[in-house]
């Protein structure tokens, strides 16, 4: 009798042993992507070559002023982000990111965000230009965007233009896209305007301390002051000739 008890529990224990296997083996597994907005740091530093863009990010601040509007919903368009590559640094010319202000740092950094979020398939329909988040004295800092083939878009900025085929993120409400060149604002970077010629004055004469369209002392200058002196000076000298020669035959 002991040993038919003994063989039952051994069967019962198996029997549970095997229901807690069973159960533990179709339980899903924990999901291992983080609740959450997304966050434009961790993205770049995943990425492992945006080094320099993450450190102007934060030394404008803008990497915090992002990641607080993506969690307090600021905007419900989203945004996107171009970010350059550290090559895309690397190829500027030495010194152009010192010889920008802090402000024009700033202005650098939010002309590579959008105030809104693009797919690649969006950018089909992109309106250009494209507002950025960067703004100065004649209004938005702007991007033209053109879709082509094989699911690429070309991004200028006036100064520079990049191919974008890379994303990095692409889910609402951050989409992140690797480029290997740095948007250069055209209001930083584009082509200074001449100068503007000097003007004449209504009389056709130049201003004070440009130069004479006549050569000194030209009779187009003469006053009609000079030309009477002129003409005094020489009925005396001829008074005087004629006084001398009839002198001399008397």
């Amino acid at each position: 009798m002991a040993a038919r008890r003994t063989g039952i529990a051994a069967v019962a224990a198996a029997a549970f042993f095997a229901m807690v296997s069973v159960s533990l083996a179709q339980a899903p597994a924990p999901d291992a992507t983080p609740s959450g907005p997304p966050n434009v740091t961790a993205i770049l530093v995943k990425g492992g070559q945006y080094t320099t863009f993450i450190r102007l990010m934060k030394e404008t601040q803008q990497d915090t002023q992002l990641n607080s509007q993506l969690n307090n919903s600021f905007n419900g368009n989203g945004y996107t982000v171009f970010a350059p590559t550290d090559n895309a640094f690397n190829n500027l010319k030495p010194g152009t990111l010192n010889s920008l202000t802090q402000q024009q740092q700033v202005a650098l950094v939010q002309g590579h965000v959008l105030p809104q979020f693009y797919s690649m398939e969006s950018f089909q329909t992109a309106s250009n230009p494209v507002r950025t988040q960067a703004s100065g004295q004649d209004g938005p800092f702007t991007l033209n965007i053109t879709a082509t083939a094989n699911n690429q878009v070309n991004v200028s900025s006036g100064v520079s233009e990049v191919t974008v085929n890379n994303a990095l993120s692409d889910k609402k409400p951050l989409a992140v896209y690797s480029v290997d060149k740095v948007l250069l604002p055209l209001e930083f970077f584009g082509a200074k305007a001449p100068a503007a010629a000097p003007a004449a004055s209504k009389d056709g004469k130049t201003k004070k301390g440009e130069a004479a369209s006549g050569p000194a002392g030209s009779d187009d200058e003469a006053s009609p002051t000079s030309a009477a002196a002129g003409g005094a000076r020489a009925v005396a000298w001829g008074v005087a000739a004629m006084a001398a020669v009839l002198g001399y035959l008397l």
